[in-house]
């Protein structure tokens, strides 16, 4: 009998030889019809896995992302065997076609162009196919034998991956009903399961990424356990297109992309009164939490980066420049600046913790194929802060910083869950400061009560890292906030501080951002408000609408009163019809639309039309003025 540790601790015995899906039955019979895999020591396996030695087991379900991967690979063989049977007169030659993130997409190589209505029949052979629930059933054969059976099939993408595969190798196959695939697997145990199923868009895609290679088409799909779990990702994805922030910030006049300079964006006025509105935020928080803002250069010399690591772990990603005959490169990061400050006087215990923000603008080279609105671009500003402090600090810092995480988020309406990364390949430093600095990160955690998950090898190349995913208000994440552990980078640019002892030691450095940068906040910001920004962040804040020309005094004395208190105002004089005006307003999101008539005039008051709303109330000036106060103090995120 084996031996198996569930995921709770408990130990569970199977015997030799039996399914994994038995075993699962034997736990209990709904568990066994909800599972999709499972994962064994570590590896994720199907369900129809013999079980050979005692070993460490979780269940996987639906909501295990390793569940859903497994789902959604099953749904992409199901798609091709759909092609295969609705083309079987193109002679469908299929590359691969893999689980992704949110879905799955398979490529495939025929003459005939797909469309959005061949999606749709395609959509239905693959329901089809699900009704027939058809056994998921792997087979290894020699790799000769492997070949023959794809040559006859003459299927010339699939023998030239087993060609790259060791002679001795054994190849996995997928069987289901008449089709089948070269597949390391894993899958769900049968294509019934595969209940929920839209394809999405059809792509071009170059043989192995490839521009070299000839160009294949690509589906895109997606795959849910249930139909309402489907129907509430399709709804979320609506809701995202029409939040676009580069539509949005288009329409909204706050950001533009020019040929001119792909991946750099240029901010507006609109976007100039968002970004400063972030940035007194931030220099507010900051001042509280105790931290010293600084500037450092964004060139400098590469001297500087080699000692650093940049040089030659990050180079690829960084731009250069040569002046008087030396290299210089533009800073991707301001880590090593911040060093540079530290090092300026000697420092003592009594000093630390130190804390060092900056503002700074970072370049780093990103793919043109990559670059995505203010997603992803080629400059930004990282809202950063290095932290210097005595290795007994390290768990309160973390815990400093994550207070202040909390108070930030918590102001945009920002829900978020924690992510630890470990050691990569490209690494600098020993396997003893990892540890160390890896357990510091951990204890943090845990003392907090933060939940989090474990990204094995995505640390930064200098340190671990705990990575803060956000929860926007349709539900997608994004990463934004970081905390980064070094140890390497005080010890490469031999730093100090004189200890209780009066000896010298090495101060541990605490690398941090809250917005992660102000250009991808921003973006993730007008999504998650779809444009209509709190009052404390939006661009205009009250437009004032007069209904005649005799109401003009009047609006140019309300506009002054609060022009001159601070506030985001403008009048809207324009000889339009007052339902067209008010239209505008909301089109371009102000939150209040005042309309001004005889009435007003009279009595000193406006008449308040709140964005969305399409009740309107009349209030007094000063009481209206005091209400808006109070938002854009209290930063409410409701109007």
């Amino acid at each position: 009998m084996a031996k198996i540790t569930l995921k709770d601790g408990s130990v569970r015995e199977a015997e030799n030889g039996s399914k994994i899906i038995d075993f699962v039955k034997s736990l209990s019979n709904s568990l066994a019809k909800k599972a999709l895999a499972a994962k064994v020591d570590g590896k994720t396996v199907d369900l129809m896995t013999p079980i050979e030695k005692d070993a460490n087991m979780e269940i996987l379900t639906f909501d295990d992302a390793d569940g859903r991967w497994a789902l959604r690979h099953t749904a992409s063989h199901v798609m091709a065997q759909a092609i295969q049977h609705l083309y079987a007169d193109q002679h469908v030659q299929f590359a691969i076609g893999p689980a992704i993130e949110n879905g799955f997409y398979y490529d495939i190589d025929m003459e005939k162009r797909l469309t959005d209505d061949d999606l749709k029949d395609i959509e239905k052979e693959m329901e089809r196919i699900v009704k027939q629930n058809l056994p998921m059933v792997r087979k290894e054969i020699s790799r000769a034998d492997a070949l023959k059976l794809f040559e006859e099939k003459g299927q010339s993408y699939k023998v030239e991956l087993i060609n790259d595969l060791p002679e001795d190798a054994l190849i996995s196959l997928y069987e289901q009903g008449d089709f089948v695939d070269l597949c390391a697997g894993p899958h769900v145990m049968s294509t019934g399961k595969v209940k929920a199923i839209k394809l999405q868009s059809i792509a071009g895609a170059y043989w192995r990424g490839d521009e070299h290679n000839k160009m294949l088409q690509r589906v895109y799909g997606t795959a849910f356990e249930k139909k309402e779990d489907l129907a509430a990702y399709l709804h979320m994805l609506e809701e995202a297109e029409k939040r676009d922030h580069r539509k949005l910030g288009k329409e909204l006049d706050i950001f533009s992309l020019h040929e001119e300079g792909p991946g750099f964006p240029f901010f507006h006025p609109n976007g100039m009164v968002i970004r400063n509105e972030l940035i007194g935020y931030w220099r507010e928080v900051h001042r509280r939490y105790g931290y010293q803002e600084i500037k450092t250069p964004m060139i400098l010399n590469r001297r500087l980066w080699e000692q650093s690591g940049h040089w030659e772990h990050y180079a690829e990603n960084m731009y250069f420049t040569k002046i008087d005959d030396d290299d210089y490169a533009v800073k991707p990061m301001n880590c090593p600046g911040g060093i540079l400050v530290y090092k300026t006087q000697p420092h003592s215990y009594r000093d630390l913790p130190l804390r060092l923000g900056e503002l700074g603008l970072v370049h780093r080279h990103e793919l043109s194929g990559a670059l995505h609105g203010l997603f992803r671009v080629r400059n930004f500003t990282q809202d950063d802060a290095h932290i210097f402090m005595t290795p007994d600090q390290i768990e309160s810092e973390i815990q400093h910083v994550i207070d202040l995480f909390d108070e930030v988020y918590s102001t945009f309406g920002l829900s978020y869950h924690a992510e630890l990364s470990t050691r990569p390949d490209d690494s600098m430093g020993s396997d003893e400061i990892w540890e160390k600095a890896t357990a510091a990160l951990k204890n943090a955690l845990e003392h907090r009560g933060l939940e989090y998950v474990v990204n094995e090898g995505d640390g930064a190349f200098y340190g671990p890292k705990i990575d803060f995913h956000l929860k926007d208000s349709i539900g997608r994440t994004w990463q934004c906030g970081t905390i980064q552990l070094d140890m390497l980078m005080p010890e490469k640019f031999d730093m100090h501080y004189v200890g209780e002892d009066g000896q010298q030691h090495r101060p541990v450095m605490l690398h941090r951002v809250v917005y992660g940068s102000i250009e991808r906040f921003i973006g993730i910001l007008i999504e998650n408000y779809a444009g209509a920004f709190p009052v404390w962040l939006a661009p205009v804040q009250v437009r004032i609408l007069p209904i005649t020309d005799k109401h003009k005094d009047y609006s140019q004395k309300l506009y002054k009163k609060m022009f001159d208190l601070g506030l985001r105002v403008e009048v809207d004089e324009r000889n339009e019809k007052m339902g067209y005006k008010i239209r505008e307003a909301q089109v371009k999101k102000i939150p209040y639309a005042l309309v001004v008539g005889d009435q007003e005039v009279a009595d000193g008051t406006v008449n308040v039309r709140r964005y969305g709303e399409k009740d309107s109330r009349t209030m007094k000036v000063d009481e209206f003025i005091e209400l808006l106060q109070d938002k854009i103090k209290t930063k409410a995120e409701k109007y």
